[in-house]
Formats: structure tokens, C-alpha cells, sequence
């Protein structure tokens, strides 16, 4: 029996080296990394794998990995152990007998079977079982086995992280359903890409834009980027400094209940902000939060302040903390 005895290098077994009935083994557990990997890299994205909803309520009652993915262990030992490097594929059949769940180990065995001298072909048995012996794949591989010696240094590959960026955006959306739209005052919004941004979220039903700023340059934009401005209010102001000060004023009478920055300068929003006398001063210490993807940490991280506060005093660091804790709940 043949096995992963030396991790640094790679070595065949040639045809005249292989006798029938000699075997080599593979065990290997299913994570859910694998199945989202396998995923991605195939593109089956069939529900049964990658949707816990869906999954529970079909066959097998829980996700389960495909069925090509015990296949391609096969093709780990007949490709890297045995016969190893220099084989090559001519058919295989194989038959599918259970699924195989998260947590599910698996034990690759393959046998040599049959020899064919004349082509240097080799037929293996090919078998699967589960870590309750219960056989998940078995069925017959044909290859080309190598017929000179090669012994290589393994080649490292490079770590794969997935990340579900996608799936926690799309589940910090779903949780607003049912909600009503916010009114957001959206401060001189004059290219694409702050305008783009605020017209999105509408389109999502998260939030009810009011434009502040020259018309002209915003319905400009909009038309150069093709984005729909209907049913969108928008506040005529003659420059940048002025889209800051009607913008915060919108939000401190209360017909909008937030504030986006565009495609002005921050120091320019910022000092309408905190202006004493028409601002949205109170009585905490205004702070910044940057909100964090992180692929390696299953949650939204919050990182403050990271702006506006560059030496903040001990009780400062009590607002900023707070202001922080009040934005997650």
C-alpha cells in the first residue's frame, strides 16, 4: 500500500512496478469551505449544496457535497500517489451510492485491478466509503500509467480563503425588509459615483434620496451614466458649500433623518455639521466609524474612530464608544 510517506517530494510508481492488486489510500473530510470552493470553481451552484433553506427541505434534509467532489479524490491518488506523476486519464465509470455531508469522512482506496502491456494501460477499482463504512463511490478508472521514473519537489500551493462577503452584504439588506425607507439628504452629488450610490439604495427600498445640489450637473451626470432620476427630489443649490449647509439643514429640521457625504470635500460637510448655531451638534462628542468586512470574522466590524478624533481625551472616548454601540444596535 502506497500513502502521503514524504510530503516534500512527489514520486510515481511506473507500469513494471505496479502489480495487480496493490492499492493506495486517500482519507479526507468534508468541510464546508471545500463545498463552497468546489462551487466557485465548477459553478454548480445547485441549491442542494449551497443553500441550507433549500437543502432542508429536500432528499437529504441538509446540505450535502457534490457527488463530482469524492471523484476528483480519486484523481488526487491515481494523479499524485499512485500511479502518480506522468499518469494520464483514458475513462472512468463510476457509481454514486450516498450522499456525502459536512463532517463526513471519506476513505479513497484504489486498486490495481487489471495490466495491459501492449499500451501500458491500468485498470483500478475505485472505492469510497464513509467513516461508518458504508460505500458512497465505487466503480473502475482507466489510465496511462507512466512508464519512467519521476521524482519532483512537491509544489506549494497557495492558501485559499473564501470569504462570504456577498452572502453577509446580502443578509445586512434582508434585514431591513419590512422597514420603510429612510429620507437621506445626499450633499452635492455630482459624479457618478455618489450619485450611483444613493440611487441603488433606492432601488433596494433601504432609503428615500433628496439630492442637494446643481441641478444641472446632477441631472448631467445622471444622464452620461444612464441613471433614473424619477420620482427623486432634488434641492437646487448654486456650489459645493451651499449643498452642505441646505443638506444639514434638511436633516436638522427632521425631513431627512441621515446624511451623505458627496462629491464635495469632507471639511466642507463637517463644518456645516458642527456648526453651533445651525449644525447637529449634541450633547456627545460627534465621532467616525468605519463599518469593516473582514473576510477572516463573521460579523460587520466596527473600527472608531478613525476621522475626526485624532487625540480624544478619556471622556471623549466614552462618546466615541457609545456613539459606536448605539450605530450596531
Amino acid at each position: 500500500m502506497y500513502a502521503h510517506l514524504d510530503k516534500q517530494f512527489i514520486e510515481n510508481k511506473t507500469f513494471d512496478e505496479i502489480e495487480i492488486g496493490q492499492h493506495a489510500r486517500l482519507v479526507r473530510t468534508l468541510k464546508p469551505d471545500d463545498i463552497h470552493l468546489f462551487a466557485v470553481m465548477s459553478g454548480d451552484v445547485n441549491p442542494t449544496h449551497v443553500d441550507p433553506d433549500f437543502a432542508r427541505s429536500g432528499q437529504f434534509r441538509e446540505v450535502v457535497g457534490h457527488s463530482m467532489w469524492g471523484s476528483t479524490l480519486l484523481s488526487t491518488v491515481l494523479g499524485t500517489e499512485f500511479p502518480g506523476p506522468g499518469t494520464v486519464y483514458v475513462s472512468q465509470r463510476l457509481n454514486f451510492w450516498r450522499p456525502v455531508g459536512i463532517g463526513d469522512t471519506l476513505t479513497i482506496t484504489v486498486t490495481c485491478a487489471q495490466k495491459y502491456e501492449h499500451n501500458h494501460h491500468i485498470i483500478f477499482d475505485c472505492m469510497a466509503v464513509n467513516q461508518d463504512g458504508l460505500k458512497v463511490i465505487d466503480g473502475t478508472a482507466e489510465v496511462q500509467a507512466p512508464t519512467e521514473k519521476i521524482k519532483r519537489h512537491r509544489v506549494s500551493l497557495p492558501e485559499v480563503t473564501i470569504s462570504d462577503r456577498e452572502l453577509r452584504y446580502h443578509h445586512l439588506v434582508s434585514i431591513t425588509q419590512g422597514l420603510d425607507p429612510i429620507p437621506i439628504s445626499v450633499a452635492h452629488p455630482c459624479d457618478a459615483e455618489s450619485l450611483r450610490g444613493p440611487l441603488q439604495a433606492r432601488d433596494a427600498g433601504l432609503v428615500r434620496p433628496v439630492l442637494v445640489g446643481p441641478e444641472s450637473r446632477i441631472r448631467a451626470v445622471a444622464e452620461e451614466e444612464g441613471l433614473d432620476l424619477h420620482d427623486v427630489r432634488i434641492v437646487d443649490t448654486a456650489h459645493s458649500h451651499q449643498s452642505a449647509e441646505v443638506a444639514v439643514a434638511l436633516a436638522r429640521n427632521g425631513e431627512t433623518e441621515a446624511l451623505m457625504k458627496g462629491s464635495l470635500h469632507t471639511d466642507e460637510l463637517m463644518g456645516e455639521v458642527v456648526s453651533k448655531a445651525t449644525g447637529l451638534r449634541t450633547a456627545r462628542r460627534l465621532s467616525h466609524v468605519f463599518l469593516g468586512d473582514v473576510p477572516t470574522y463573521p460579523h460587520p466590524l466596527m473600527i472608531t474612530d478613525a476621522a475626526i478624533n485624532i487625540e480624544p481625551s478619556l471622556e471623549e472616548k466614552v462618546d466615541i464608544v457609545q456613539n459606536a454601540i448605539d450605530l450596531a444596535l
